[in-house]
C-alpha cells in the first residue's frame, strides 16, 4: 500500500491500557438494543486499542495519546498484545449475530477476521526484523518529530508532548537492537543489501549541532503565540535531540554499520528464513484475503503481462514507432521530452492536472469525500527509497488535509507520462476518495472506519487508474501508455513478488525481469525489488484486488444492461468502506439482484 503503513506502526509503536469491563448489554434483547449493545462493544475495542497503539491514535487525529511511546518491540509488549487478540476474539464470538441487521454483521465478520489474522501472524519473528529501508519505526519518528507529519505543534502542550514521547525513544531503539542480535542467534536477518540503504538513510537524521536536526524544525517554526515560551522550549528541546534522539540514532547506527550488517544474508526471499514458507504463504492469504496460492498468482501475473504487452505494441503501432517494445521503452525511459524541468515545474503539472480530473468526476461518482487534500514533495532524508507517490490520510477532525506525496528524487527518472496515472492512484479517485470516504462514513464502527484491507485498498487505487478515460485523460497517448506501463508494472508484481518469496529468484532476477518487461528505470527497479523484499506478498494486493473489482464490474454490466448506473456501482463499492475481496462480492452480488 503506498499510504501510511499502519501495519507496520502495529509491530512497531504502541502502548497498552487495562482490561476493559464486560460487556453485559449483549445479552439476549430486542434487536434495536443488541445493535447498540454491539456498537458499545466495538467503541470500547476502538478506545483500548487506540491506547494501545499510540502513534495510531496521533495519526487519526486523537490526541489523548500524544506523550506516548512504548517499548511495542519488548517481550512483554507483545505478551500483552497477544492477550489483548485473544480476548477481544473471545468477546465477538459470544455475539448472537442472528437477530442483528446486515451491517451490524458485517462488522461483526471483519473484527473476527482481523483478530483471528493477527493471532495467527504471532507465530512469526517478524518483531527480529524490525527495521529496513522501507517501513521503520526511525523514519516515522522522524517524521513526526519534524512537525511535517500528524503529532501537532500548535501549543505548549503540544510541545510538550513530543519531548515526553521523544524520552521514550531510546528504549525502543535500544530493544531493536537486542531483538536484531536476538536475529542473529536464530538465523532471522535481514537481506544485506536492504541495510545498506538504511545506513545513508539514518547518517542522514544524525547531526553534530541539534539545532541543525531535522528535530529542531518545530522550533524554527514555533508560532507566534508561544513567543513567550520560546527561551524554555528552546533549552527542553535542545537537550532532548543531544541527550536522547541522537544518540538514539547513532547506537543503531553504529549496531547496524559494525555488528548487524556482517551479519545480514545474502540470500533476498523470505522462504530463505527459517518457516519461511508459510510465513510467506501467511501473508500472502492476509493481503490478497484470498485463498489464491503464490503458484497460481505467480501465473496470473505471467498471463497479465502478456496480455497487457499486446495492448502496448497496439499503441506503439498507433504512435508510428520504429522499433519493438524493448525498443520504445528505452525511448521512454531516455527521451528528455519526458522529463520534468524542476521539481517546480513537476509539482505545478499535478496540480494542473488535479483540476482536469476534478471535471470529470461527477460523471462517475455521486459520493466524494469532505476532506481536502494537498500535493506535497517526499521529505528528503526518505526520497530514495520511497515510493514514486503515496497517500497519507486526513486527520479525523480536519486539521490535517489528505498528502499525495511526489516522489521528486532522481528528478530525470520522473517521467511525465507517469503522472496522471500515478494522480489517479493516489489522490482521485483513488486513495484520496477511497480512504477519506470510509473515514467519513457514519454508523460504522472506528475500526473500520479507520482500518482496512491491501487488497481492497491497493485494488482500488489501481482500478481507479483504469477510468483514465472515463475522466477525461490519457487523452495523449504517451499517458495512456503509461497507464498501461503501471498496469503492466501491477502484472510484473505478482510475477517477481512470488517469483522473490517461493521460487527462489534473486534481486538481480527480479530487476533484470523488471527491466527486460516493462520501462522501468534502474532505479525504480532496484527501488522496486528491494521494497518488495522489505514486505513480502504486499505488492500483490494491487492487481489481485484490481482483477476483482473489474471482474465484479463486468458482472454487473452484463446483468443489469442498460440498467447499470456506473454512480451506483462505485457508491456501492464504497460505501462500506475496505472489506475483504469476498464480502465485496456478496456486497455486489446482493447490488445487483436489488437492481434486477
Amino acid at each position: 500500500m503506498r499510504h501510511l503503513p499502519v501495519a507496520a506502526l502495529l509491530l512497531c509503536l504502541s502502548a497498552c491500557a487495562p482490561a476493559p469491563t464486560r460487556t453485559a448489554e449483549l445479552a439476549p434483547q430486542p434487536a434495536q438494543a443488541r445493535s447498540a449493545a454491539l456498537q458499545q462493544l466495538f467503541a470500547e475495542y476502538w478506545d483500548e486499542y487506540l491506547a494501545l497503539n499510540p502513534l495510531i491514535a496521533t495519526f487519526v487525529g486523537d490526541a489523548r495519546y500524544n506523550d506516548r511511546l512504548p517499548n511495542t518491540l519488548s517481550a512483554e509488549y507483545r505478551a500483552r498484545e497477544l492477550a489483548f487478540e485473544r480476548r477481544w476474539l473471545a468477546r465477538i464470538e459470544a455475539v448472537d449475530v442472528a437477530a442483528l441487521p446486515q451491517q451490524d454483521r458485517l462488522s461483526v465478520e471483519i473484527f473476527r477476521r482481523n483478530r483471528e489474522d493477527e493471532i495467527a501472524g504471532k507465530r512469526f519473528p517478524a518483531h527480529w526484523l524490525p527495521v529496513n529501508q522501507f517501513y521503520a519505526f526511525t523514519a516515522t519518528l522522524a517524521q513526526l518529530g519534524s512537525g511535517a507529519s500528524a503529532q501537532p505543534f500548535a501549543t505548549a502542550a503540544d510541545y510538550d508532548n513530543w519531548l515526553a514521547r521523544a524520552a521514550q525513544m531510546p528504549a525502543l531503539f535500544d530493544q531493536a537492537i537486542a531483538n536484531m542480535r536476538a536475529g542473529v542467534e536464530h538465523g532471522v536477518v535481514q537481506p544485506r543489501v536492504l541495510m545498506e540503504r538504511v545506513l545513508p538513510q539514518l547518517d542522514a537524521l544524525i547531526a553534530d549541532d541539534p539545532r541543525q536536526s531535522l528535530f529542531w524544525k518545530p522550533v524554527e517554526n514555533l508560532p507566534e503565540a508561544l513567543a513567550g515560551e520560546r527561551a524554555r522550549i528552546e533549552v527542553a528541546y535542545e537537550r532532548a535531540i543531544r541527550e536522547d534522539i541522537l544518540p538514539a540514532y547513532v547506537r543503531l547506527r553504529d549496531f547496524i554499520r559494525d555488528e548487524y550488517l556482517p551479519q545480514c544474508r545474502d540470500t533476498h526471499g523470505l522462504a530463505a528464513l527459517p518457516d519461511g514458507e508459510a510465513w510467506y504463504a501467511y501473508r500472502v492469504r492476509t493481503t490478497t484475503t484470498t485463498d489464491l496460492t503464490p503458484a497460481r498468482i505467480h501465473q496470473i501475473g505471467l498471463d497479465e503481462v502478456a496480455r497487457i504487452q499486446v495492448e502496448m505494441r497496439r499503441v506503439i503501432g498507433t504512435l508510428g514507432f520504429d522499433g519493438d517494445l524493448q525498443a520504445f521503452f528505452r525511448f521512454l525511459d531516455t527521451d528528455p521530452r519526458f522529463q520534468f524541468e524542476s521539481e517546480e515545474a513537476l509539482l505545478a503539472a499535478y496540480n494542473a492536472l488535479r483540476e482536469r480530473v476534478e471535471a470529470g468526476v461527477p460523471a462517475l461518482f455521486s459520493v466524494t469525500p469532505k476532506a481536502a487534500f494537498e500535493i506535497r514533495p517526499v521529505e528528503p532524508f526518505r526520497a530514495k527509497s520511497a515510493a514514486g507517490g503515496s497517500y497519507m490520510r486526513p486527520s479525523e477532525d480536519g486539521s490535517r488535509p489528505g498528502i499525495f506525496y511526489v516522489n521528486t528524487y532522481d528528478l530525470p527518472s520522473r517521467k511525465t507520462w507517469d503522472m496522471e496515472d500515478l494522480f489517479l492512484h493516489e489522490a482521485i479517485p483513488g486513495h484520496h476518495f477511497q480512504l477519506a470516504i470510509q473515514q467519513e462514513l457514519e454508523g460504522i464502527p472506528a475500526f473500520r472506519r479507520f482500518g482496512g484491507f491491501t487488497a481492497f485498498i491497493e485494488g482500488w487505487g489501481l482500478y481507479a487508474e483504469s477510468l483514465g478515460k472515463e475522466l477525461g485523460v490519457y487523452e495523449d497517448p504517451y499517458m495512456y501508455f503509461g497507464y498501461l506501463q503501471n498496469e503492466l508494472w501491477r502484472a510484473i508484481r505478482l510475477v517477481v513478488d512470488t517469483g522473490l518469496h517461493s521460487k527462489g529468484w534473486t534481486r538481480e532476477q527480479v530487476i533484470d525481469y523488471m527491466l527486460s518487461n516493462s520501462a522501468a528505470s534502474e532505479t525504480q527497479a532496484v527501488a522496486e525489488a528491494e521494497r518488495y523484499m522489505a514486505i513480502p506478498g504486499q505488492a500483490l494486493a494491487y492487481k489481485i484486488g484490481e482483477l476483482k473489482i473489474k471482474a465484479l464490474r463486468a458482472r454487473a454490466e452484463a446483468a443489469l444492461g442498460e440498467r447499470f448506473d456506473i454512480r451506483a456501482f462505485h457508491a456501492e463499492v464504497l460505501r462500506d468502506g475496505a472489506v475483504p475481496l469476498d464480502i465485496l462480492e456478496d456486497k455486489i452480488e446482493r447490488f445487483i439482484a436489488a437492481a434486477s
